[in-house]
């Protein structure tokens, strides 16, 4: 992945190189990272924590199975809203963020307002979700489902 843009300009190449090394796995010792980007210890961790508080890195999690946790059903909902002001958006945004099988939810431009990302057990657990929570939402007018029948690539950034 090549991180080189404007926005990266003020990073030097081994904080370029550690954002490439952790985006592959993020769960690497400092000592590690910093034999993998050619550095020793102690200026591969200020370079890191440097990252960190410029936002560069956000975070870390663990990517979960959803085979194992019996949540492989994936479906993306398209979803129109009634009501598109600045106050109508916020309070769709403040809900639908609180509901655990939305995975994402994206504001798109084009025929529809949103497109979530639903993960759920399966279709009878969707078809729950879609009824009873998504279309409760604030504003929503109408909604369309699209099944994922396979992910053929799911990349995490």
């Amino acid at each position: 992945m090549d991180f080189e843009t404007p926005e990266t300009s003020q990073l030097d190449r081994y904080e370029l190189a550690i954002l490439e090394v952790l985006s592959r796995d993020g769960r690497l010792p400092i000592t590690e990272l910093a034999a993998r980007v050619g550095l020793s210890k102690t200026p591969c961790a200020v370079r890191f924590k440097r990252l960190c508080d410029l936002g560069y890195i956000k975070g870390f999690r663990a990517v979960l199975d959803p085979q194992l946790l019996n949540r492989e059903h994936v479906a993306f909902t398209e979803v129109k809203l009634s009501d598109t002001r600045e106050s109508a958006l916020g309070a769709f945004n403040d809900a639908v963020s609180a509901i655990p099988e939305v995975e994402q939810c994206h504001m798109i431009a084009g025929s529809f307002d949103y497109l979530l990302k639903v993960r759920t057990a399966d279709i009878r657990s969707y078809r729950r979700v879609l009824g009873e929570t998504i279309s409760a939402l604030p504003f929503v007018a109408s909604t369309s489902t699209h099944v994922a029948m396979q992910s053929v690539k799911d990349v995490e950034f």
